[in-house]
């Protein structure tokens, strides 16, 4: 005791430990928040920079796995820019891992169990990308495995961005519009998912395959499937989509539905707009690389948005489901 008052033993009340290590303090919703969007922005880049090695021809610039050469993991002077490229990639795969192990630790700490699968499952996909990134090396850009890379790309862009949607609400409630609207929103996403599995057989029949030849030129159509052909079939599959959410957006405002299923299909339907112009920009001017990544950015964005549009249609725990009615008042004396 020291002038009448006693003193503070910091033994009493040390900071909280099993096992003689400490625990972490319960991370804040805003928090978890915002590592979740790092982890969405972080998984949509890596599939522009993944973009941006095939549109370069830098696929095979690290010529194995998971070493860069035999003797190196890191990249060296003889692969020159190729080789530099594609190691900056698989840099940005640690960036990556680091953003999912991160969300992944803060919503294991926080009470919302209801968004620990979304995030169980960003963390497994960046260990399965990898492997599949060095399968894809291994087989000589094969342009099956190629693709398969970029669709599980796009599946974690959709699991991220609703992960983060989650994580700004205090945990999914009831449909806020009836079931004909919620299969329609579905029939979306379905049609979203054909265009974009479709997109990537185009790729794969175009002049951008990845790698380039002795002299520097693309090795071009690797995929054996007329370009043209599966061209006209990825086009008809955006007609439907687009179709689709034009209808899902005149019955949303010809009826009394919340704004935000509202704005999620009109903003849905402005980035397939501008991503279909861009598509028969790229095509009918020989697919510029600048373009081709453009296209990319915006397959990323139609993904996250359709993931927003689905994220929509269900309330937050607090809103009154749309089936529900008040409860009756007791009459008083």
């Amino acid at each position: 005791m020291r002038d009448g008052t006693p003193e503070r033993a910091d033994h009493e009340h040390p900071p909280p430990s099993i096992g003689g290590v400490p625990v972490l303090p319960t991370p804040s919703p805003t928090l978890v928040s915002r590592l979740a969007l790092v982890n969405a922005v972080v998984n949509g880049l890596i599939v522009v920079t993944g973009g941006a090695v095939r549109l370069t021809g830098s696929g095979l610039g690290c010529p194995t796995w998971p070493r860069c050469t035999e003797d190196s993991f890191v990249t060296t002077d003889e692969l020159a820019i190729n080789g530099a490229i594609e190691f900056g990639n698989r840099l940005l795969t640690f960036v990556v891992a680091a953003a999912a192990i991160a969300t992944l630790v803060a919503v294991w700490r926080s009470p919302r169990r209801d968004l620990r699968p979304l995030a169980v499952l960003t963390f497994l996909g960046v260990p399965a990308q990898a492997a599949l990134g060095g399968v894809t090396v291994l087989t000589g850009l094969n342009p099956w495995t190629v693709a398969a890379h970029f669709l599980v790309s796009a599946v974690l862009v959709a699991l991220a961005t609703t992960l983060w949607l989650r994580s700004r609400e205090p945990g999914v409630g009831r449909p806020l519009v009836r079931r004909p609207f919620v299969l329609l929103t579905w029939g979306i996403a379905a049609a979203t998912a054909a265009v974009v599995v479709v997109g990537t057989i185009v790729t794969g029949s175009g002049p951008h395959s990845g790698d380039v030849d002795d002299d520097g030129i693309p090795t071009g159509n690797r995929i054996g499937i007329d370009t043209e052909l599966i061209s006209q079939l990825h086009a008809d599959v955006v007609f439907l989509l687009i179709g689709l959410t034009v209808a899902l957006l005149v019955s949303l405002y010809a009826t009394d539905t919340p704004d935000r299923v509202r704005r999620a299909a009109r903003d849905l339907l402005v980035v397939q707009l501008v991503q279909g112009v861009i598509g028969y920009v790229q095509y009918f001017t020989e697919l510029p690389i600048a373009l081709v990544l453009a296209h990319m950015l915006g397959a990323v964005l139609i993904t996250a948005y359709t993931a927003r549009l689905v994220w929509s249609v269900r309330g937050p725990a607090s809103d009154l489901p749309l089936d529900a009615t008040p409860e009756p008042v007791a009459a008083t004396r």
